[in-house]
């Protein structure tokens, strides 16, 4: 049976191909897989007990000095001081959220904050999840918490900087000038999560903008980058606990939409812009079509806060643009993130304008945002044992899809998961 994608054709049977890092044959909408092995994380060699609060760092007492540049990695085991304990969310009795104070904006936006969102559970978990939001976006999907903890995963969710829940007034939502920053928020997320669940292994999931800070994120822990930077490892870890052991993407935004030369020349004026005015936008219309496919009060069956997720999106900063085109320099350059990663996109695209009836066509069967052949072509760039899969008939949020292809999309992770489940949850065999 064949299928017929925006990239060409192909059979809907998933097959395997090894990739190269931008290999345009990925876009054809195919299932890769990598067969080499997994890069592990850096063993670190000294024991540094330290309190990290995100005003002040981390004061390390040991034989490596915080203020000393490290010879080689060192394992830290950091208690969390955050601005205040968990409490109730806006999500219900299910919900608990944790607010983390990341002291002055270094973009100049005044005090920050992230959000760690939990789901509640009765049942122990063996394992726990991190999930990051994209753009003009925040956690609210209470289905995607309920399938993980059905399968033993500790939920946790984070709301980044300036991003729903960790909005604050006088900020501009989504702004940063580099996504490294978000390293600060991720890290003690992740540390919380791993004091909290008693070390039990981590799985990453990320979407769209997410999945390029989350991938950018994992390459510098694997590499050790962090810590011999500033002398400090940002997860929480017991003796012999290993990093976050796989990643999971929804249509993660790797590559700007567009032909190559007017990529190539728009991101030099958009470098240039940001330097001297960062917080300026991009002139553009913001469309509708998406938002109003996904939300009930529209044409959509979700539910979700408008002024956290508007219709028509949020502005876009010329300073949050440079900042990702860098991202996405990184990685078409290759990376290796050292863990089993899942790829879920599309099947096809639509960037169309809107109809007579004024709805954009095909919007509620194919990526309305991204273009899923730049997705395809850049997914061997992150390293070792990639599985990508096209949903047929899905939105740009998988997840978020009708019915059918919300399924298939659900039976795709449910079968990685368990394909992998020895890699992902291998810290608790070992």
């Amino acid at each position: 049976m064949q299928k017929r994608t925006q990239g060409g054709t192909h059979d809907s049977g998933a097959y395997q191909h090894d990739v190269g890092c931008g290999d345009s044959a990925v876009a054809r909408g195919c299932r890769l897989r990598h067969s080499s092995s997994t890069s592990s994380f850096g063993e670190p060699s000294d024991d540094i007990h330290c309190s990290l609060s995100a005003t002040e760092g981390c004061n390390a007492v040991g034989r490596t000095p915080a203020s000393s540049p490290a010879p080689r990695p060192a394992r830290l085991q950091c208690e969390i001081v955050a601005s205040s304990r968990w409490q109730p969310d806006v999500l219900g009795p299910d919900f608990s959220a944790l607010t983390f104070d990341l002291g002055n904006d270094p973009d100049g936006e005044g005090q920050i904050t992230a959000t760690l969102v939990r789901h509640e559970q009765g049942a122990a978990a063996t394992a726990a999840v991190l999930y990051v939001h994209g753009f003009t976006d925040y956690f609210f999907q209470r289905p995607l918490a309920e399938f993980f903890a059905q399968r033993g995963y500790a939920f946790y969710a984070l709301d980044l900087r300036k991003c729903g829940r960790s909005q604050r007034p006088g900020q501009t939502p989504h702004h940063i000038t580099d996504l490294a920053m978000y390293d600060a928020e991720l890290g003690l997320a992740a540390a919380e999560i791993n004091a909290a669940t008693g070390g039990r292994p981590l799985l990453v999931a990320a979407h769209s903008t997410g999945g390029l800070i989350t991938t950018l994120w994992l390459d510098r822990l694997r590499r050790g980058l962090d810590r011999l930077r500033r002398g400090l490892d940002r997860l929480h870890r017991d003796p012999g606990a290993a990093g976050p052991t796989g990643l999971v993407l929804n249509s993660p935004w790797f590559d700007l939409q567009g032909a190559p030369i007017l990529r190539s020349a728009g991101t030099t004026v958009v470098n240039s812009v940001a330097r001297v005015r960062p917080l300026a936008t991009i002139p553009r219309k913001i469309a509708g079509a998406y938002g109003e496919s996904l939300h009930n009060s529209v044409h959509g069956e979700w539910e979700y806060d408008l002024n956290y997720k508007p219709l028509h999106g949020y502005p876009v900063t010329f300073g949050f643009l440079s900042a990702v085109r860098r991202g996405h320099a990184t990685l078409h350059r290759g990376l290796d993130i050292g863990v089993p990663s899942l790829v879920l996109h599309s099947d096809a695209t639509t960037l169309e304008g809107p109809a007579a009836d004024g709805r954009t066509p095909h919007i509620d069967t194919a990526d309305g945002v991204l273009d899923t052949r730049q997705i395809a072509r850049w997914t061997g760039c992150l390293g070792n044992r990639v599985s990508a899969v096209p949903v047929p008939g899905a939105r740009h949020d998988v997840f978020l899809s009708r019915q059918g292809a919300r399924d298939t999309a659900y039976t795709e992770l449910d079968n990685w998961l368990l394909s992998n489940d020895d890699r992902i949850r291998g810290a608790l065999h070992e």
